[in-house]
């Protein structure tokens, strides 16, 4: 039998990617840098939000999030896990094409001649 945490409400599990203490243009960071947002990848997702068409967030997307309202889960021993509000998720990394690429495609096929077309 395993334990499992599932959030509840508009919520879902985050579990924190790991602190970078050098940005990737070389700089240190000093040990208590207050980072204002954090990423991470969704662990659990509350069935409210599942069924939710205005969330598209699935379980294993990594999401940027603010933790002011996060809540620590102590579930495991280094404390990488929150539940988080899905308001305090602020985006969600896609890879592929952009989604004005997809817009751009929808309205050229839209306006595309079906004369044009081969039968």
């Amino acid at each position: 039998m395993s334990d499992w945490v599932e959030p509840l409400g508009m919520r879902i599990l985050i579990r924190k990617d790991e602190s970078r203490q050098t940005t990737k243009g070389g700089i240190v960071l000093p040990d208590k840098a207050e980072i204002p947002n954090i990423t991470g990848r969704v662990v659990e997702i509350s069935v409210q939000i599942e069924r939710d068409d205005d969330f598209p967030i699935k379980k294993y997307d990594k999401v940027l999030f603010n933790p002011s309202e996060a809540i620590p889960v102590d579930f495991e021993p280094d404390n990488v896990l929150f539940v988080v509000p899905i308001e305090d998720v602020v985006a969600v990394f896609r890879r592929g094409d952009s989604k004005t690429d997809e817009i751009r495609s929808a309205e050229e096929q839209e306006y595309e001649d079906p004369d044009d077309w081969d039968e």
